[in-house]
């Protein structure tokens, strides 16, 4: 899924994906922290972290990664979860809101690409499909229960204080832990599940409209 021969091969097309892209990654971000400062937590705000100047969110590993293996990711919002009322459904919010955001995105990708218009320009229909893709990866991969994907904080949101204590200390190897499992494969079949189960979804509101 990398992109990084498109810059070689067609520049334009190649910037047109990195702003969409990198916007995706940067939507995500953004969306917890404004779900956060709903449920009343400042954090992101007061840092300004809720804006659109990529400045503010692109970390260089992410982003690099999201071009040459097909997901990366932002600097994360930062969260102060103590502050969110109703903290088991606030928790859940805001870590949802994140693949809530790239589910989006891939759906109005989707979407247009359903218009004739859209169908009968090869490069529309190129980055379309290749952002409504990489959107699905990045929804499906943080919908992972490890930790610091969102995926743990929306399980840690279900679980008993005990669980969710225990998740808490497992949270700063949690990097680690999710390197072993990419590298050896193990989650290769849970991030496949994950991305059907968007495409069903996706699928169903298309059907829908």
């Amino acid at each position: 899924m990398g992109l990084i021969s498109l810059l070689f091969s067609n520049p334009g097309l190649f910037i047109v994906l990195a702003v969409l892209l990198l916007y995706s990654v940067i939507a995500h971000e953004i969306a917890h922290g404004w779900i956060a400062y709903l449920f009343g937590d400042e954090t992101a705000k007061r840092y300004g972290r809720l804006t659109l100047n990529p400045a503010s969110h692109l970390d260089p590993t992410g982003t690099i990664m999201l071009f040459i293996v097909g997901f990366g990711w932002a600097r994360p919002i930062p969260v102060n979860y103590y502050r969110l009322r109703n903290s088991r459904f606030g928790m859940m919010s805001v870590a949802l809101a994140g693949c809530a955001t790239n589910i989006l995105i891939a759906t109005i990708a989707l979407f247009l690409l359903q218009l004739p218009s859209m169908n009968t320009s090869r490069i529309f229909s190129t980055v379309l499909t290749i952002l409504a893709r990489i959107n699905i990866i990045l929804g499906a991969f943080n919908l992972i229960p490890v930790p610091p994907l969102d995926g743990s904080k929306i399980l840690m949101s279900f679980l008993p204080d005990d669980a969710q204590q225990i998740f808490a200390r497992i949270e700063p190897y949690g990097f680690f832990i999710l390197a072993f499992f990419l590298f050896t494969g193990l989650l290769n079949p849970v991030i496949g599940f994950m991305e059907n189960l968007i495409y069903g979804f996706i699928a169903l509101l298309l059907g829908l409209l």
